[in-house]
């Protein structure tokens, strides 16, 4: 295998995923975005990914896209890389790639083609052509329509531009099988929804930073386990797993979409709300609401009890 070009390495550790605020007449609302990106820093990510998936991406005009990079950019003042979520047919993705890149962007995280399904040449191809439109860092997002080869993979990694590789497919044998193609040279990332319950299996294949949606609404006890995970605490960690990460798991499971719906009702229970989720989303139910807060409770009561006297 050809030597793979050398990769940065900001993107490692705790990657944060802000949600994007609206409005409740469903406009922006970027005062609050601003105050949304202030507290997400304060948990110390190593890279803050705006406009992605937990940022509604889908729902975005070009314009709305444009001016939360700006924001973002501008808010966090290069105290953190900000990733720009970028997708849609190739040259749309492109599109979106140029203006994040206008606007200040330190990268972009490319999400899966809408609705197509291509073989693995049509993929690559993909990404070489958003590749030759921009010269930002780029993330190839495996999920969805977007599920590579192990040999695609590695003639990406070929790619200089690309600086590692986001899974939230979930099989672990073709990650392994990703990774040994590579060699090791791309990072990987740990894309999975509440990424919390996957870490340690996705860390057994390389993949130790990961993607953290609670660090959004709950970022106390995001940080707090993956703290614990780091330094190899598996108390502090099954205990999060039992009281907060696997019922969250399971209440977002019960609704398509909760994903999201689940963040920004994390946010709002909390005195934070960013607003309505845009439609297909919906909003989560009363019932669900209160199953929530209760876990939010449960989850920062577990950590008080972990807590030194």
């Amino acid at each position: 295998m050809p030597a793979l070009p050398q990769r940065p390495n900001a993107l490692q550790g705790l990657l944060a995923f802000p949600v994007t605020p609206f409005r409740e007449d469903g406009e922006l609302d970027l005062p609050r975005f601003e105050e949304h990106l202030a507290d997400m820093a304060d948990a110390g990510p190593s890279a803050l990914f705006v406009a992605c998936g937990t940022g509604e991406f889908a729902s975005l005009t070009p314009a709305e896209h444009r001016e939360l990079v700006r924001v973002a950019v501008s808010g966090t003042g290069g105290r953190v890389p900000v990733y720009a979520g970028i997708g849609g047919g190739t040259r749309l993705a492109a599109e979106f790639a140029v203006a994040a890149e206008q606007s200040g962007a330190d990268g972009a995280l490319v999400l899966p083609p809408y609705l197509q399904v291509g073989p693995p040449a049509g993929l690559v191809a993909h990404y070489r052509q958003i590749a030759a439109a921009t010269g930002l860092p780029l993330v190839p997002y495996q999920r969805s329509t977007a599920v590579f080869t192990p040999e695609a993979v590695a003639e990406l990694a070929g790619i200089e531009q690309v600086v590692a590789f986001k899974d939230g497919h979930g099989d672990l044998e073709l990650l392994q099988r990703i990774h040994t193609a590579t060699g090791g040279a791309l990072p990987l990332l740990n894309g999975m929804p509440t990424a919390e319950t996957f870490a340690r299996a996705y860390a057994a294949v390389g993949a130790r930073a990961y993607s953290s949606a609670t660090l959004a609404f709950a970022p106390r006890i995001a940080r707090a386990f993956f703290d614990a995970f780091e330094r190899g605490d598996d108390t502090v960690q099954r205990t999060l797993l039992r009281e907060f990460y696997v019922p969250l798991t399971q209440l977002r499971l019960t609704t398509d979409g909760y994903a999201v719906a689940l963040v920004k009702a994390g946010l709002a229970v909390q005195g934070r709300s960013a607003g309505p989720v845009r439609p297909p989303l919906a909003d989560v139910t009363p019932e669900h609401r209160d199953r929530l807060a209760g876990l939010i409770e449960r989850g920062h009561a577990a950590l008080d009890a972990a807590a030194p006297a």
